[in-house]
């Protein structure tokens, strides 16, 4: 039933360790009167990431504040989209923070790891794992994808998305033949929240389109045979329901072990819901045609 938490959270992103579902999510309006006393809510309030975990789809516990801003040293508000993964019996937690509008600000992505999915993380670096503008993205909106024992990082806001691999220890990256670290992989139409999975053979390259206050947030999807493209753009996933709820975007797809179905989890607001933070976290069925395109789906 959606939504499925307590709570308004944004972004999430699930991983599934031991036959259970980890979703990772932004705060998106806090359970206490924000720090500017109006219902707007602001960004110096989204200062910690709450984790959920379930069985069956159907329950979810809460863990909370897996990572907070006094984790960072560097760390001032706007902590946001969280994409956990597991590499080398350790768990990662890569996220943006601070929101930054220009390369002279202090903030980005960063990387955080413990020994549990639950944490409690640690800061790696002690600084951004990226700082700044490049090719014309914003440094938000971090996704790991896992490939070959690599890990690979596509992140990008402001309509660009950078592709990077990372090197073993997971504090920088790698070049590639040309010498190149970042690759612009920006398809057209893309604003934001990349994500990016494989099934047989073939790569879904997703992401969310519009701005995320208004209703028409969405979520569209490309094809390619590479991981870094060419991509064929293939249309929408997710849109508004308006009967139902709006602004539904910033998602992440899992398979589930024990039925081989796939769940999208996203955000999405209420019909009547006036305030943009008020986000909810919702999971519905993914379907695959047998052409390999995808059903759009049908928010429940």
């Amino acid at each position: 039933m959606n939504p499925i938490v307590k709570g308004y959270y944004a972004d999430p992103e699930a991983r599934i360790y031991d036959g259970k579902c980890w979703v990772f999510c932004t705060l998106s309006y806090p359970p206490y009167t924000p720090l500017k006393n109006t219902d707007l809510f602001s960004y110096e309030d989204q200062c910690w990431f709450d984790a959920f975990v379930s069985e069956d789809f159907v329950t979810w516990k809460k863990v909370d504040k897996v990572l907070t801003l006094t984790d960072l040293s560097w760390g001032t508000h706007a902590l946001w989209a969280p994409s956990q993964f597991k590499y080398k019996n350790k768990y990662y937690l890569t996220f943006s923070s601070n929101d930054i509008q220009e390369d002279n600000q202090l903030g980005g992505l960063g990387i955080a790891e413990a020994l549990t999915p639950e944490g409690p993380y640690r800061d790696v670096l002690g600084r951004p794992l990226v700082g700044n503008f490049i090719n014309g993205a914003q440094p938000i909106d971090v996704h790991a994808y896992i490939e070959e024992n690599a890990v690979y990082l596509f992140y990008g806001g402001w309509g660009n998305c950078n592709l990077v691999k990372m090197n073993d220890t997971l504090d920088g990256f790698v070049p590639d033949n040309l010498g190149k670290i970042f690759k612009n992989v920006t398809p057209k139409g893309y604003v934001e929240a990349p994500f990016m999975m494989k099934k047989d053979n073939k790569y879904y390259f997703m992401w969310s389109e519009g701005d995320w206050t208004t209703a028409d947030y969405r979520v569209v999807y490309a094809i390619a045979d590479n991981l870094a493209g060419p991509f064929k753009p293939m249309g929408t996933v997710l849109k508004q329901d308006g009967k139902l709820a709006t602004g539904s975007g910033h998602h992440s797809v899992v398979e589930d072990p024990k039925t081989g179905n796939y769940y999208i989890f996203y955000h999405r607001r209420s019909i009547g819901e006036e305030n943009p933070f008020k986000r909810e976290l919702c999971m519905d069925q993914l379907v695959f045609n047998d052409d390999g395109t995808i059903a759009p789906v049908t928010m429940s």
